[in-house]
């Protein structure tokens, strides 16, 4: 990306003061007025503000906005719901008068840490945005944010510069994503998480928010983020909250048989052992930024070959930067996420298990397994075929180290560490980085080791350097 001036919160409030282009609201609801006030601060703020307002009292709130019918004020749907009725509100009034103005309306709902520490801190904001006044047509960039700071104030202050730096990126950076994306942590660094993004409307018509979702996980604003089947961002908070979940780690380059069919076994054994209701139980499947990177490079596009096959089986998709599981579930625990099933197969069980042992025998053995099985977490392996061999290696057989193997047993018999039986033993002998190779070289017969949907799409939109003469794939 080329090099850019980075401006001090001050300076960036100042200069959209001074843009006479510019104009909006602001409305803030949580953790007091602290976007405004950076602008009211650095002066020239007749110039920018057409009013700010905090409907904080929650009768006062529902009738400006409504009621949510979940209770909830610091959500999604109320920050939709603030920018649209703002918005309306200054076109309906003000465009007659200033037909040559950007318009924006800025918005947020913020819980900050409370007195007894019990809330971390998070909140989502919203922006409406301009940039071309004749048209009539705009823009929303949207977010959720965790607050890192462990003080009420500093949570504020930290809001305040996230707001201003939304604002200024919306106006400056709008022509290049991935710096308006890497700009949001502009005198922020270690103080916030930015793990949910959408930026849509009239001026970006191409552009993909997978992207923006693996902008955030690449330039450290998140450890983790996710993308539902249509490729738009989306937060644990919304759809997640004391809900049940599978998570399926995986290269998916390309997703093959064995990786469909561990999908639905895995899935269906997780609901039937837990006694899971289908509308109480999600599927998730993560792409690792390890897994994604190729030689300390990042392929975009070999990102999103993966994501749109994933995307076109139904699937969720988490980006993560955890390493271990155990991260994963930690986060995960923020939105009450229990219990938790991990599908791995048995040769990454038996990589997990070896390495947790070789790296914990100064007698952190147990909390290290703690990390993953104190949280009412269950794994269920799928077999492997190995060449050569009859027998095929499951959780029971498995040569877990000598050392480790009372404490495996342990986990075995308590049905920590489960099997899955309804399989396909005729689809294991399918490695995906071997149907890569077919497929890059043009060989025939990889089309049956796919399920079909994603064979007729890597041929429809030449995914993976499958052979054509014109490259169809674009973003």
């Amino acid at each position: 990306m080329p090099q850019r001036q980075l401006l001090e919160t001050d300076q960036k409030a100042l200069e959209i003061n001074l843009n006479p282009k510019i104009y909006g609201t602001f409305a803030e609801i949580g953790a007091g007025q602290e976007v405004a006030r950076y602008f009211f601060q650095v002066g020239a703020a007749a110039g920018t503000i057409a009013k700010t307002m905090s409907a904080y009292d929650k009768v006062y709130s529902d009738q400006i906005y409504g009621v949510e019918p979940s209770g909830r004020y610091v959500c999604e749907s109320r920050i939709h719901k603030m920018v649209d009725h703002e918005y309306e509100l200054m076109v309906d009034r003000l465009r007659h008068d200033r037909p040559d103005t950007n318009f924006f309306v800025f918005a947020d709902t913020i819980a900050a840490i409370n007195y007894s520490r019990t809330i971390p801190g998070n909140g989502w904001m919203g922006l409406r945005f301009q940039l071309e006044p004749e048209s009539g047509s705009s823009n929303d960039l949207l977010l959720h944010v965790r607050m890192l700071d462990n003080d009420n104030q500093l949570q504020q202050q930290a809001i305040g510069i996230l707001g201003v730096n939304m604002i200024y990126g919306a106006f400056n950076y709008h022509d290049d994503p991935e710096t308006l994306v890497l700009s949001l942590l502009d005198g922020l660094k270690g103080r916030v998480a930015i793990d949910m993004i959408v930026l849509e409307g009239a001026n970006f018509p191409d552009l993909d928010n997978r992207l923006l979702s693996l902008w955030l996980v690449k330039h450290g604003l998140t450890e983790v983020t996710m993308f539902d089947p249509r490729g738009r961002s989306i937060h644990p908070s919304e759809f997640l909250y004391r809900k049940s979940v599978m998570i399926v780690r995986g290269s998916f380059r390309p997703i093959t048989l064995v990786n469909e069919d561990m999908l639905r076994a895995g899935y269906q054994q997780f609901r039937e052992s837990s006694g899971l209701e289908p509308s109480k139980s999600f599927l998730l499947t993560e792409l690792t930024l390890d897994n994604l990177l190729s030689s300390a490079e990042l392929n975009e596009r070999d990102f999103l070959h993966r994501a749109t096959l994933l995307n076109e089986l139904g699937q969720t998709v988490i980006i993560s930067n955890y390493h271990k599981y155990g991260d994963l579930i930690e986060y995960l625990s923020l939105y009450k996420v229990s219990p938790v099933g991990i599908v791995l197969g048995v040769n990454d069980l038996l990589e997990l298990i070896s390495s947790k042992y070789r790296d914990n025998q100064d007698g952190r053995l147990l909390a290290a397994f703690g990390e993953i099985f104190m949280r009412n977490v269950n794994l269920y392996v799928y077999p492997a075929q190995q060449e050569g061999a009859e027998e095929l290696v499951t959780a029971q057989n498995v040569p877990i180290p000598e050392g480790v193997k009372f404490l495996y047993k342990h986990l075995l018999d308590s049905g920590q560490i489960v099997d899955i039986n309804n399989f396909q033993p005729e689809n294991l002998h399918i490695y995906s980085r071997n149907v890569l190779s077919m497929i890059k070289a043009g060989e025939e017969g990889w089309e049956k080791m796919v399920p079909d949907k994603v064979a007729k799409l890597i041929k429809a939109e030449n995914l993976f350097e499958y052979p054509s003469e014109k490259l169809a794939f674009e973003y």
